[in-house]
C-alpha cells in the first residue's frame, strides 16, 4: 500500500481514508500499529498510554535482540523514557541545551556555510549533499559538542547504519556494532572533560556541550554515566541526521516548484514561513521513534491491544487535507498550520530551534549566492536513502544540482 522509498504519500493519503489506524505486518515476523491522521497523530504523542518505555514492548523486540541481559535497551536514550524519568533528564539537559547557546552559533552557522559555498565557486554541478547539507550541520554539532570536525566521516558511518539499517538480522547486528563503535568513542569524550568540569558550572560559560552536559546538576541530581553516553551519542544523531535531511529534501522540493523557488528568491523575507512549510511538505523525520500500549488504546473506532508496537506517522500527519488545505500542494506562504514534523508534546525535538537556524541559513544563503541554481538530473532520478518499515528517516542519497 506505500511506497516505502520514492513517494510514500498517495499510500499514507490511502490509508488515511481507508484504514487510518493500520495493523501492518513487517519483515521477520514483526508488526505495527500504523496511526496517520493529524488529530490522532496529535493525540496519540501526548497520550501516557502510549509509553516510550520497552518494557511494555511486544514479545519480538526481546526477541530480536533490543533488550541487553540486564533488562535496559540497546542504545536507549531521551527518547525512550516517560515521566518522572523523561522529566528530571529533560531538566537537566535543558540546563546545558539552552536557546542562548543555539542563537549565539547563528553567526558560526552562516561563517560555515559561506565556505562550504565558496568551495562550489567554479564548479558547474555539485552534489548538494556531499557538499552542503551533510558537512554544514555535522560541522556544527562537532563544534557544539567538542569533538573533532575530522572524525565527521565515522560519525556519518555509524550513524546511517543506525538510521536506515535493512530491517534484517545483519542490519540489526550492524547497528549494534555501528552503536558500539560511538559509545566507545563518546565515553573516551566524556572522560577527556570530567576532570576538569565543577558540577552546577554556568553551562553557557563552558567550552562546549559535553562539558554542560557534565556539569549539568540539580540540587543532587546529575546525569549519570550511561545517561551522558547516551545523551551525547542522540545530540550526534540526530544534531546533524535532521538537518541533512531538512537541507536536501526542502531543496529539492523548491527545485521541482520552480514558481515557489522564485517566490522566495524574490522575497527573502518568506524564509521563516518557507522553511517551516518545507518541513510540513516532506519533512526529515516520517516517523516518530516507537510507542508501546500499556492497556488497549482506541483511536478511529480501532482497538491497539496492550504491549502492541505503536508507529505514529509525523508524514502522512502533516499532509492530511482534514488539517492543511491542499496539502500535496507546496506554498511557502501558508500561515502556520501546526505541523509535527519534530513531534509535538514532552517528546518535541530539543534540537528543533539549532534545525531551524541551519535550515534558513543554508536555504536562504545557497539562493543569494547561486540563484541559477537548477537540478542537474530528471526529479524522478534523484536517488533517496532507503526507506523501509523499521526507518523513521526520510531523506536523499545525492542531490545533483546546476549552478
Amino acid at each position: 500500500m506505500i511506497d516505502e522509498k520514492a513517494d510514500p504519500y498517495p499510500g499514507y493519503a490511502r490509508l488515511r481514508d481507508e484504514a487510518p489506524v493500520y495493523r501492518a505486518a513487517r519483515p521477520m515476523g514483526t508488526e505495527t500499529w500504523m496511526i496517520t491522521r493529524y488529530e490522532d497523530v496529535r493525540a496519540a504523542l501526548t497520550d501516557p498510554r502510549l509509553s516510550k518505555d520497552p518494557k511494555y514492548a511486544p514479545d519480538w523486540v526481546r526477541e530480536l535482540g533490543f533488550l541487553d541481559e540486564d533488562g535496559g535497551v540497546v542504545g536507549r536514550t531521551l527518547l525512550t523514557y516517560d515521566p518522572p524519568d523523561h522529566t528530571r533528564l529533560r531538566g537537566l539537559v535543558a540546563k546545558a541545551f539552552t536557546r542562548r547557546r543555539m542563537e549565539g552559533l547563528r553567526p558560526r552557522v552562516q561563517e560555515i556555510t559561506d565556505g562550504l559555498l565558496d568551495a562550489m565557486a567554479g564548479r558547474t554541478e555539485v552534489d548538494l549533499l556531499a557538499a552542503l547539507a551533510f558537512p554544514l550541520p555535522i560541522t556544527v554539532i562537532c563544534e557544539l559538542l567538542g569533538v573533532p570536525v575530522a572524525d565527521r566521516d565515522d560519525f556519518r558511518a555509524w550513524t546511517t547504519a543506525f538510521v536506515s539499517a535493512p530491517f534484517t538480522e545483519e542490519g540489526l547486528a550492524g547497528q549494534r556494532a555501528a552503536m558500539g563503535k560511538l559509545d566507545a568513542y563518546v565515553r573516551a569524550q566524556i572522560a577527556d572533560r570530567r576532570a576538569s568540569v565543577r558540577p552546577g558550572a554556568d553551562a553557557d560559560a563552558l567550552p562546549d556541550l559535553i562539558a554542560a552536559l557534565i556539569a549539568a546538576a540539580d540540587d543532587t541530581d546529575r546525569l549519570a554515566e550511561h545517561e551522558l553516553i547516551a545523551m551525547v551519542r542522540l545530540l550526534l544523531i540526530a544534531g546533524h541526521e535532521t538537518t541533512v535531511n531538512l537541507i536536501g529534501n526542502g531543496t529539492l522540493a523548491l527545485l521541482t516548484h520552480p514558481d515557489q523557488l522564485e517566490l522566495l528568491k524574490s522575497d527573502p523575507g518568506l524564509l521563516p514561513g518557507a522553511v517551516e512549510e518545507l518541513l510540513r511538505y516532506d519533512g526529515p523525520v516520517e516517523r516518530a521513534t516507537p510507542r508501546f500500549t500499556t492497556e488497549d488504546v482506541t483511536y478511529a473506532g480501532v482497538t491497539i491491544p496492550k504491549n502492541s508496537h505503536v508507529t505514529v506517522v509525523l508524514a502522512a500527519a502533516d499532509r492530511d487535507a482534514d488539517h492543511v488545505p491542499e496539502p500535496d500542494r507546496l506554498d511557502i506562504t501558508r500561515a502556520g498550520h501546526g505541523h509535527v514534523a519534530f513531534g509535538h508534546g514532552i517528546h518535541f525535538c530539543l534540537g528543533a530551534p539549532l534545525a531551524r537556524i541551519e535550515g534558513q541559513v543554508a536555504i536562504g544563503s545557497l539562493l543569494r549566492r547561486y540563484p541559477g541554481i537548477a537540478l542537474a538530473v530528471p526529479p524522478e532520478e534523484v536517488r533517496r536513502r532507503p526507506g523501509g518499515p523499521a526507518s523513521i528517516i526520510r531523506g536523499l542519497e545525492s542531490l545533483p544540482v546546476r549552478l
